[in-house]
């Protein structure tokens, strides 16, 4: 008998951060503390089929920690039984991008009445999808750069027309699939000629593709933690290694800088961290998310680009580095993560 919690720590998935979501998850299952947490690892592999334990403590226990030096794996069931049986406390999901941070997962979650950490399905379905957040972002009379939505179909049929309206925005251009995350698939276009291979390469990814005006500005990135009552985390800011903060920079290069804390001034700072705030409550997020925003070289306005529920737990990634800076260590914040998605349950 024992009184530890039993926590799914559920990775992989189908997604195009399958990948990243290993990394992720490996970093996850080091910080859980063992003397509170009893970690059940459940691997989804790219298909959508879920392994058994040992595979996946065998994944998440292989020496490598970068992206592209995961282990590969398959599944051979549907739904791991273990969900099903009454014998979990709470589930961890660490699935990047679609079938794992868009509310598909969350969904069954609740479906099966169990505890979790993170957005419920609906915010993080909407938040998921980076048109329904523009939308979201321009209705609440929040600074978010000028965009066109493209849908497959309307593409096909009339790529002269589209490519003009997005032409229209004025170069550069950044060319995104409304969902997906850690930068895969994302172009940025300085040449009209780049528009559309880099619109097909953003389709690969799905049936909707973001088309964004470029602006030039500093990447300021938020943590933002709480239920109710959600607080941020000093900012801290990205410097690309590279033309923009793309996957190879990311993950595999090493080149990009990661200022923690970002070289603000207080005002600054602090405006930075209500605007997080209220994005996180606007889209009615709940336990963690990352907003990124921009912030604008000539004006110094800041401008919200995106947010992501399920943001990096990678040993690099900015989300544990900020929290950490103010005052929550890797453990600590796994533990308050875990407390808010029974709070939330209840």
């Amino acid at each position: 008998m024992t009184d530890k919690q039993r926590v799914a720590l559920i990775f992989g998935g189908r997604s195009g951060e399958h990948d990243v979501s290993i990394v992720s998850a490996r970093s996850v299952d080091r910080a859980l503390d063992r003397n509170k947490y009893q970690v059940v690892p459940l691997a989804i592999d790219r298909q959508g089929l879920w392994t058994d334990a040992s595979t996946a403590r065998r994944v998440l226990d292989d020496s490598a920690n970068r992206a592209d030096k995961v282990v590969r794996f398959e599944g051979t069931s549907r739904l791991d039984p273990g969900l099903l049986d009454g014998t979990i406390d709470i589930a961890f999901p660490v699935l990047h991008g679609p079938f794992g941070e868009d509310g598909t997962i969350q969904g069954l979650f609740e479906m099966i009445d169990l505890p979790y950490v993170g957005s419920d399905a609906t915010s993080s379905a909407l938040c998921m999808d980076k048109i329904f957040c523009k939308r979201m972002f321009a209705q609440a009379g929040l600074p978010t750069s000028d965009w066109v939505e493209l849908d497959l179909p309307t593409w096909s049929e009339d790529v002269r027309h589209v490519s003009v309206q997005c032409l229209d925005l004025g170069l550069p251009i950044f060319v995104k699939p409304a969902r997906l995350g850690s930068s895969v698939g994302i172009s940025k276009v300085t040449d009209p000629a780049d528009l559309a291979p880099a619109i097909e390469t953003a389709f690969a990814q799905g049936q909707r593709v973001l088309v964004e005006k470029g602006l030039d500005v500093r990447e300021i990135e938020i943590a933002v933690i709480g239920n109710q009552h959600p607080r941020a985390a000093v900012p801290g800011e990205v410097v690309p290694g590279h033309d923009f903060y793309d996957y190879d920079d990311k993950y595999l290069d090493s080149t990009c800088q990661l200022l923690a804390p970002a070289p603000l001034e207080e005002r600054q700072s602090a405006t930075a961290r209500e605007l997080g705030v209220t994005v996180f409550q606007l889209l009615g997020c709940t336990g963690m998310a990352r907003v990124d925003l921009f912030l604008e070289h000539d004006s110094g306005l800041f401008w919200v680009n995106e947010i992501n529920t399920i943001p990096g737990f990678t040993p690099i990634s900015m989300y544990p580095r900020l929290w950490e800076l103010s005052g929550l260590s890797y453990s600590e914040l796994i533990d308050e993560l875990i407390r808010l998605g029974f709070e939330r349950t209840r």
